[in-house]
């Protein structure tokens, strides 16, 4: 009997929701055929099947979200269609002992009517759709997930938390931490510190449920500010050159290409090559290492028509010259905003490029997608004076300037190495060839 796994979607992606099954348990499935829809932040995608078979058991429905690696189906031989449909239905008050995704079997029968347990607690306490789902099969009540210790973000209880507690329920042991406190005094201790705050609904006002995509944002970005302590350097560049450049070269590059020129393109180039004169920039942190990247992987956040923000990936863009690095910036753009992205191309970013220039706003301060150690925001370029520095001496001139800023986690990034990156960036923008050939 084969597997199907859920597959992973990025490096950042741990988890994705169930959309559609495209099978129902006891169809045939020709290997390499779509079996279901899945959902993350990052894009929309199908999963195939490995093998060719029959769908014998769908371990999870639609709605529901799943970790990156865990079973969401079996797929038995031909002789297991016949297993698939049972001869009589089974009693509903003997339903079959649930197995959670570590392999324990459930002691106690859990009617599937009601959930037994909700997202969050009168305590504030946030519960995963993962964590709620093995409480149901365990039998676990409310009162009893109150007392697990969470190791996650904020108390919560994580995956392990709770397979943990259940080994050791199973083995008569006792949870080796403080004795539980009971839930009222929990919901006293703990409101003040990690509760967000009420708000009012009273007059004039529209209640938006978040779609999908923006929960997952949202997770992934408090994710981020806690994992990271972010720092940002601000440099400001004279870019006269560059535009001057663009300005002189964009009509006849778009007759010769059939593409538009924009400035993302160059700003990537000037990454690019900022990277490679300071490669410790380009790493992630895995607990005490440092996970240095060979591959210079730029992703370029792109603002969707929905609202929502998704950051498709240009791999080895140190290898390409201004006229790939303009296809795949323009490429990558038109798709991922028509939702055609395919999973790989979101995938193994080492840094991220964010301009918050095309909003008009001349800084700002990213925050970092892990697990990248860095992103660079790039400010609307406007015209100001400036002072000009010539052999004759110092002059006042009306210059094209714009703001870099770099956020950096300052676990494995300092100061001098952030700012030093940035301002090399900030360099190979100013020292741009007005007379390059396109």
């Amino acid at each position: 009997m084969a597997q199907l796994i859920m597959p992973k979607m990025g490096e950042s992606v741990a988890e994705a929701t169930i959309l559609k099954w495209l099978k129902k348990e006891g169809d045939r499935i020709e290997a390499d055929e779509p079996v279901l829809e899945i959902a993350t932040d990052k894009v929309d995608s199908e999963v195939p099947s490995p093998v060719a078979g029959i769908l014998k058991k769908r371990l999870f429905e639609e709605g529901q979200v799943v970790k990156v690696g865990e079973v969401i189906a079996e797929i038995g031989s031909e002789q297991d269609k016949v297993a698939a449909t049972p001869a009589s239905p089974a009693p509903a008050a003997q339903p079959a002992p649930a197995v959670t995704s570590n392999g324990h079997k459930s002691a106690t029968p859990v009617a599937v009517s009601e959930p037994l347990v909700k997202s969050s607690s009168g305590s504030g306490r946030f519960y995963s759709p993962l964590v709620r789902n093995i409480a149901k099969q365990e039998g676990i009540g409310m009162q009893e997930l109150e007392s697990i210790p969470g190791t996650g973000m904020n108390n919560r209880v994580t995956k392990q938390d709770i397979l943990q507690h259940i080994d050791n329920r199973q083995q008569g042991q006792q949870i080796s931490a403080p004795a539980p406190v009971p839930a009222p005094a929990v919901a006293t201790a703990a409101a003040p510190a990690y509760t967000a705050p009420a708000v009012s609904v009273s007059g004039a006002v529209e209640i938006i449920e978040m779609d999908r995509m923006r929960k997952i944002i949202a997770d992934h970005m408090v994710m981020s500010k806690h994992t990271s302590p972010h720092v940002t350097s601000y440099v400001e560049a004279d870019v006269t050159n560059l535009v001057k450049w663009r300005d002189k070269v964009k009509g006849a590059f778009e007759k010769r290409e059939k593409e538009k020129i924009t400035f993302t393109p160059i700003f990537i180039e000037a990454v690019a090559r900022a990277i490679r004169d300071f490669p410790m920039i380009n790493v992630s942190v895995d607990g005490n290492k440092i996970i240095v990247k060979k591959n210079i992987n730029i992703g370029m956040a792109t603002a969707l028509p929905s609202g929502n923000l998704i950051v498709p990936v240009i791999r080895n863009a140190d290898h390409l010259n201004l006229i790939g690095l303009t296809k795949s910036v323009n490429d990558l753009a038109n798709r991922a905003r028509q939702n055609k992205l395919k999973p790989d191309e979101i995938q193994d970013g080492t840094f991220t490029l964010t301009n918050v220039g095309s909003f008009g706003n001349v800084m700002g301060t990213p925050i970092i997608n892990q697990p990248q150690v860095a992103i660079l925001a790039v400010g609307a370029i406007r015209k100001k004076p400036a002072v000009i520095e010539t052999p004759e001496g110092d002059t006042i001139g009306i210059r094209h300037m714009m703001f870099l800023s770099l956020s950096y986690d300052h676990r494995v990034v300092d100061g001098s190495l952030g700012g030093s990156f940035v301002r090399r960036v900030a360099d190979y923008l100013e020292q741009f060839d007005v007379n390059r050939p396109i």
